[in-house]
């Protein structure tokens, strides 16, 4: 029986793996084609998100669906993780289950916020009853609420994820330069996103391309080595 559960586990762990791979390479796909120009979180131009916004009715629409398919899919590697993971620490996992929960949830906010952009966008009524600056601040208001919302997203998965990664580090159950790179990793984006609010400096576009790079890499390495090979589950146990 614990053989079974054994192959069970590693078997999960590899359909989390190629999740995660998956949930990043439809984030940046989207990010290059129907996000691009409509996505406060890829620019810091409120005004000409907006009002690119007020043009892209359809992409808006396909923005939010495939949020809400990421959402999905982070729900699975969340539950997966915690299943992988429990019996290496359950209160960390259990933990980082629920603010990685937590993190999708307010990250699908955004999905939300599309939704009405493309309302506000394709409805003759938003027209009529405040013409088009009014129409235009009622956009701007759904671009700031997404960029608020993203970012307080990104911090929690960032907490959640320090916590698998450090269980990770403990098992065993994945190579410890990948598990270390990705406390360290997730604790700068942590760090580096909550500092910058009170410490100008820290927004500086290089700071915030090398954070989210160590970030990605992080991620992208958990995800293929779990893909691939599956959490060690069997030697962890020896």
């Amino acid at each position: 029986m614990q053989n079974h559960n054994t192959i069970n586990l590693q078997r999960l762990s590899r359909y989390v793996g190629w999740s995660l791979v998956g949930s990043i390479v439809v984030g940046i796909a989207v990010a290059m084609t129907i996000s691009s120009g409509i996505d406060i979180n890829l620019s810091a131009d409120i005004a000409k998100t907006s009002e690119n916004m007020l043009h892209a009715e359809s992409r808006l629409r396909g923005k939010a669906y495939i949020a809400l398919f990421s959402f999905m899919l982070q729900i699975f590697i969340s539950v997966g993780l915690f299943l992988v993971l429990r019996k290496s620490g359950l209160v960390l996992a259990t933990w980082s289950f629920l603010i990685g929960v937590s993190a999708a949830a307010i990250g699908l906010l955004g999905a939300v916020y599309a939704m009405n952009a493309a309302l506000i966008a394709g409805n003759s009524a938003f027209e009529l009853i405040g013409g088009g600056t009014q129409r235009l601040m009622l956009t701007s208001l759904q671009v700031t609420s997404d960029y608020t919302s993203f970012h307080l997203s990104l911090v929690l998965s960032s907490a959640a994820n320090a916590g698998i990664f450090l269980l990770f580090f403990k098992s065993g159950l994945i190579p410890k330069l990948i598990s270390a790179w990705g406390v360290f990793a997730s604790l700068l984006v942590v760090v580096a996103l909550v500092g910058r609010d009170f410490i100008p400096l820290l927004g500086h576009d290089g700071i915030t391309g090398a954070f989210m790079a160590s970030n990605l890499i992080a991620l992208v390495a958990l995800g293929l080595y779990l893909g691939i090979r599956g959490a060690d589950i069997q030697s962890s146990l020896e």
